[in-house]
């Protein structure tokens, strides 16, 4: 089965082919690209298409590696110990499985998302390079060898925020979302919104996208961000006619804090249309 988006993702033909690729020869996908281009969510639509299950794995900067496998609940049987519960005669009863021990041992094959993977350490990736290449790990608390029953899809994202490993990066296979034009744009919009008026998202699209160019920007609006101003304008009933005057008077858009993140963004702005005015 192939992968060609779905009812509620729209997804290129490059991002269709890296997918695929992926799948085929049974590597990892690293898929880089600014946040809110629908990385996350590619994960749970292609679990939808396969139709079965996503497991999550969203990495912070404490995250270690050791965590996707399994943790040893030492506290747990200490307090047991104490307490005289049986359960401490088997050191399973304190084994706690982590995401790729749950992705290993799945009957049927299943999405792995690792979410996030360049918030963690420097050395996370590297970490996970032998257990992702071989699909098993040893557990040596009870000298056991975990091995995948079926091989996992394995999507990897990551925000750029540093560089990954060459070693990590020679077992990926890699895709970088392009932000989308106005016409792919237009078609995501309409997924969600299928029946906004074209006027209104015309003339949304357009003060978007200008916003999107003003240099300096620190933060630029995505397009989670612009579903969430639309949802916001059809609620409020803002008329196409609004956009389009604040577009001519170079002015803030109307609820311009669902595509504005910081003070620096709306300041610089500001000062910018103001300029454009003079």
């Amino acid at each position: 089965m192939s992968f060609t988006g779905s009812q509620n993702y729209v997804a290129s033909k490059e991002l269709q082919m890296a997918v695929n690729a992926a799948i085929a020869l049974e590597k990892p996908l690293l898929i880089k690209g600014e946040p809110g281009t629908g990385k996350t969510v590619l994960a749970q639509e292609l679990a939808n298409s396969l139709n079965t299950e996503l497991l999550q794995w969203h990495i912070k900067s404490t995250t270690k590696a050791q965590q996707g496998l399994y943790e040893y609940d030492a506290v747990s049987r200490l307090r047991d110990s104490q307490l005289g519960d049986n359960r401490v005669h088997d050191i399973k009863n304190y084994i706690v499985k982590g995401k790729l021990w749950q992705a290993f041992s799945a009957e049927k094959r299943v999405v792995l998302l690792i979410d996030e993977i360049d918030k963690a350490d420097i050395e996370f990736p590297n970490d996970l390079l032998l257990d992702l290449d071989k699909m098993e790990f040893h557990v040596y608390e009870t000298q056991e060898t975990v091995v995948a029953k079926q091989r996992p899809v394995v999507i990897i994202t990551s925000n750029n925020e540093k560089d990954l490993p060459d070693a990590f990066l020679r077992r990926c296979f890699f895709h970088y979302i392009n932000f989308p034009d106005e016409n792919e744009m237009r078609e995501i919009v309409n997924l969600h919104y299928p029946d906004l008026k074209k006027d209104l998202l015309s003339r949304a699209l357009e003060s978007f996208f200008a916003l999107r160019e003003v240099p300096g920007l620190k933060k630029k609006p995505s397009t989670s961000e612009l579903l969430d101003w639309l949802k916001l304008l059809v609620a409020e009933d803002i008329p196409a006619e609004v956009l389009h005057e604040a577009s001519d008077k170079k002015s803030i858009p109307p609820l311009y804090g669902a595509l504005l993140k910081n003070e620096q963004d709306i300041h610089l702005f500001e000062k910018l249309a103001f300029m454009s005015r003079r």
